[in-house]
């Protein structure tokens, strides 16, 4: 069999996330078949928000059920999910929940093509696929996969090396005697 890339069947699709913060991480999910809005937002409630159940709990996490049964959930620390694709932020599946996930410590925003903030969020991408997957042709869907993976790892590392070297403290600077 010949390799090639994205052929029938061979496509491996990747959600994810740049988180920063004190601890900045990248976080992603290989899924099978087309990302919709579903599952985008099952992403963003589960891995990113911290969900165990997801966008099924939801509702409970930003209401509670009553102050003694189950109070409202939040995020130890704010969380901002920036969605650069626009007919997510008018499925159906984010239709009401946008308030939900702000009570619960979590902004989605969109940013349009061409916007400056979005180049930082699209560089981690662009390292991704050009600098750590750079054999672009595979035989299988898992070989794909692995290779996508690994390509996600080795960036998740890069950036938590560069966020290590901002927060090591200084080294006095040493004059030498005259």
């Amino acid at each position: 069999m010949v390799p090639k890339e994205d052929t029938g069947n061979r496509r491996v699709n990747v959600l994810g996330a740049k988180i920063v913060g004190s601890e900045p991480d990248l976080v992603w999910q290989r899924t099978n078949g087309k990302v919709d809005a579903g599952m985008l937002l099952q992403f963003v409630c589960v891995r990113l928000a911290g969900l165990g159940g997801g966008a099924a709990v939801l509702d409970v996490a930003a209401d509670g059920l009553g102050i003694d049964v189950i109070p409202v959930w939040e995020r130890r620390r704010p969380c901002t999910i920036v969605l650069d694709n626009a007919s997510a932020h008018v499925a159906k599946a984010f239709k009401g929940r946008r308030r939900r996930l702000a009570k619960i410590g979590v902004e989605l925003f969109y940013l349009p093509p061409y916007s400056p903030e979005l180049n930082d969020i699209e560089l981690v991408w662009r390292q991704a696929k050009y600098q750590d997957y750079p054999q672009r042709t595979q035989t299988s869907t898992d070989a794909i996969g692995e290779a996508v993976d690994r390509a996600m790892l080795r960036q998740r590392d890069r950036i938590r090396r560069t966020a290590s070297s901002f927060t090591q403290p200084l080294r006095p600077f040493e004059c030498g005697s005259p």
